[in-house]
């Protein structure tokens, strides 16, 4: 199922590319818009609109001529004094689009962007007759798979621009004037003649206007004034202030802090409990046991049983919760390990598993080749550790919810309300807040619903909290796996064939409705580099079994695979004396688009991979003689419709310590929106990328996590991070998103710079101490 009425943990980011593909048929044709003045003189504009189509249905008007001088409608208001206030759709990550998305639709108004105030928006649904049942109503509001921006480029543009229609139309009327004559520009309509009237002048004659009922043109790319500039956050200062509001920061009347012990062993059950002592503490109220999905089972809720003390503040809570006696069944797995796991990599590799894709005839090429280059590669689990830990505010009562809490997929926590509580949809309010971190662990809502079925058992409304340690030791964790690569040469050392043989942990483990044999979709994407640009290409997949569960984490597969593949590029140039810069692009070949089915198509331009990568090599001065212990790295990937290159140049001391000197990384995502949201995502995916490569691993002891907090988990810190030079590259192609390029090739670039310097290939991540 797809749209708003999905399982939106669990949901592919192809689906989240085309949320509401289910239900465009049921919306009205008539593009719609309504503007009201509240009693205080505010222009509201609002719009109910369905993702690409603009298929609008009709807005609840009495609602809207009922908002406050406060309230933003569904997308814009015009106060009396001239401040817009713009609604920002979809959760802000740390992804930029508070700013971006309001951008979209400041440009298309003319609105005076120093004067607009950005708000976020609410879970919007609409219902409608047919299935699904509901339908978005400000679009897509998810944060997933960088869809935010390609979703709403057409969306939104149309939003503003035919609220600047009714605007020129009202100043027309207003002169008595051609509308030919007219412009606007900065939040004003500005007559040919040079008079002027802001757009808060022209509420009460816009108001009464008839909206278009079809498409309004837009502006041509060459009158833009705001996209493509560079705009600071909006909510920057509210950040380094501290007065933002994070999910952390949400408080209900009378909530009750609660705090939960989960069962630490991979599907293990709660045995029995002594809240006894728990109970003593001052500031206890309750103490109640959380059930969990059962081992092998689906997981649609919450991640793992546990007990769950409720206080009336957070060190009672804490207190409280150390008090419990807990005794749990150590479970199916209890002799998982990571020795363990990479013993079962290495045995599954040995025999023949699921051929995914079979382009030409790779046996025969092994056969009659030249030179065959063949390596292992190692990928461990990995958590997401965002800094601000899972936490929700819920208040469920016997026919309404409320939820305020830092979500990627607020309809997916809509959704669970409705199933764990029986509550209409449309009595489940759900507020989104800033989000201290997703990086795809808050794609899934369990937190949401731990919090929904203590505000059920308690009666209570419940301000649920996790501590770092419960963040590191209950994920979805990226999936582990080893991959080995086999590229065959012919006597020109041309590349003829091609294999790709991953033994992973799926990250689709226990997605209800998962057939077995599409669990390698979420492992290997068939039309990844280098498909279609080899004769004779295998894919080949391995189940690995393990309890521990997985999810979506940055890039999903790409960030595995890139290590892997673009890690293997150099290796076959070592072995065949080509430069790696020249054999990639050799690869590539001439520019043109190949068929590309998954999520970021419907096609992959290999010019636009080669231009990053040549832009990349000039900028870090490749082929340059460099020092002793230096070395140069490069590399180059194709991440849900963008393209990436990392350069790198690093030097190794004898000890084997090593420093990053200079890391350029250079994007093409099509039409830059804001260029310095662009280069806070690459920088900070790149530092993200970085940081994971050198030291971070998740490790299984007796099948459970072991570690649990940064000590034993150490991040990149500041002084050993490079300054990141970002070059955005021009386009005059539709947006894609950009949260998650920057990301994948920043580990292979680092380990062939590393063995461009050492002349050792690093194939294990984490790098640790490999070079002592």
């Amino acid at each position: 199922m797809s749209g708003p009425d999905r399982d939106d943990w669990s949901a592919s980011l192809d689906d989240l590319a085309a949320p509401l593909t289910r239900v465009q048929g049921t919306t009205s044709r008539r593009d719609f818009m309504r503007l009201s003045l509240t009693a205080t003189g505010a222009l509201l504009i609002s719009g109910s609109i369905a993702p690409r189509l603009l298929r609008a249905a009709t807005a609840d008007s009495s609602a809207v001529a009922a908002a406050s001088a406060s309230a933003i409608g569904l997308f814009i208001q015009i106060d009396a004094d001239g401040i817009t206030h713009i609604g920002a759709r979809c959760p802000e990550i740390g992804q930029g689009v508070y700013t971006s998305l309001p951008m979209i639709i400041a440009e298309e108004l003319d609105a005076d962007w120093s004067r607009v105030r950005v708000e976020q928006l609410p879970l919007g649904l609409k219902k409608i007759d047919e299935a699904p049942g509901a339908t978005w109503r400000y679009g897509p509001q998810g944060a997933g798979g960088s869809t935010s921006i390609p979703q709403a480029w057409l969306d939104l543009r149309q939003v503003g621009a035919r609220a600047r229609s009714v605007l020129l139309r009202a100043a027309a009327e207003r002169w008595q004037a051609d509308i030919a004559d007219l412009r606007t520009e900065s939040g004003c309509v500005i007559h040919i003649d040079g008079r002027r009237l802001g757009y808060a002048e022209l509420a009460r004659t816009a108001v009464i206007l008839p909206w278009p009922d079809s498409d309004v043109p837009l502006k041509a790319a060459k009158d833009y004034r705001l996209l493509g500039s560079r705009q600071p956050q909006k909510g920057l200062r509210e950040i380094v202030t501290g007065a933002a509001g994070f999910g952390i920061d949400a408080r209900m009347p009378g909530a009750l802090v609660a705090v939960v012990a989960r069962c630490p062993n991979f599907d293990g059950e709660l045995i029995s409990f002594d809240a006894s002592a728990a109970l003593k503490i001052a500031g206890v109220r309750q103490v109640l046991a959380l059930p969990g999905p059962k081992a092998g089972e689906p997981i649609t809720a919450n991640l793992a049983p546990g007990v769950a003390v409720l206080a009336n503040d957070t060190w009672s809570a804490l207190k409280g919760r150390a008090a419990l006696r807990i005794e749990w069944s150590e479970g199916p797995w209890r002799n998982e390990s990571t020795a363990t796991l990479d013993d079962q990599c290495t045995q599954l590799l040995k025999g023949k598993g699921m051929r995914c894709r079979e382009d030409g005839d790779f046996d025969r090429a092994r056969e009659s080749a030249a030179k065959v280059v063949d390596a292992v590669y190692r990928v461990p689990y990995v958590s997401h550790c965002p800094l601000e830990p899972q936490n929700a505010c819920v208040h469920v009562t016997s026919d309404r919810v409320r939820i305020i809490a830092p979500m990627q997929m607020p309809s997916g926590a809509s959704r669970l309300a409705q199933q764990i509580t029986g509550v209409d949809r449309f009595n489940i309010d759900v507020q989104m807040t800033r989000v201290g971190g997703g990086f795809g662990r808050r794609l899934s809502n369990d937190f949401v619903a731990e919090a929904l079925i203590l505000s059920q058992l308690s009666g209570k409304p419940i301000r649920l909290l996790w501590t770092r340690e419960d963040d590191m030791r209950h994920d979805f964790f990226r999936p582990f796996g080893h991959h080995q690569l086999i590229a065959t040469l012919n006597s020109e050392q041309a590349v003829t064939g091609w294999a790709h043989r991953l033994a992973s942990a799926s990250k689709y483990y226990r997605r209800p409705n998962m057939p077995d044999d599409q669990l390698w979709t979420s492992e290997l994407y068939a039309d990844d580099f280098p498909a279609a640009l080899v004769p004779n290409l295998r894919l080949e997949w391995f189940g690995v079994k393990s309890g521990m569960t997985r999810g979506s984490w940055r890039a999903p597969a790409h960030t595995a695979n890139a290590f892997a593949v673009q890690s293997f590029i150099d290796e076959i140039a070592h072995a065949s004396g080509k430069d790696p810069l020249a054999l990639r692009l050799e690869m590539l070949g001439p520019p043109r688009q190949i068929a590309y089915s998954n999520h970021g198509g419907p096609t992959f331009e290999t010019g636009r991979l080669s231009e990053v990568l040549r832009r990349a090599a000039s900028r870090i001065g490749w082929g340059r003689e460099t020092p002793a212990g230096h070395g140069l790295g490069i590399a180059a990937h194709f991440t849900f419709g963008g393209y990436a290159a990392h350069a790198m140049e690093v030097s190794v001391a004898s000890d084997g310590s090593y420093r990053i000197e200079r890391c350029v990384c250079v994007v093409d995502v099509g039409r830059p929106i804001n260029r310095s949201g662009i280069e806070a995502q690459m920088m900070g995916g790149t530092i993200d990328g970085i940081s994971t490569a050198q030291n971070l691993e998740i490790h299984i002891k007796g099948g459970r996590v072991v570690e649990g907090n940064f000590d034993s988990y150490p991040l990149l810190r500041l002084a050993d991070a490079p300054d990141v030079e970002v070059e955005i590259i021009d386009s005059e192609r539709d947006p894609s998103g950009a949260g998650e390029m920057g990301i994948p090739t920043a580990a292979p670039a680092l380990t062939n710079a590393l063995f461009a310097a050492t002349g050792k290939r690093i194939r294990s991540l984490p790098i640790g101490a490999q070079l002592a």
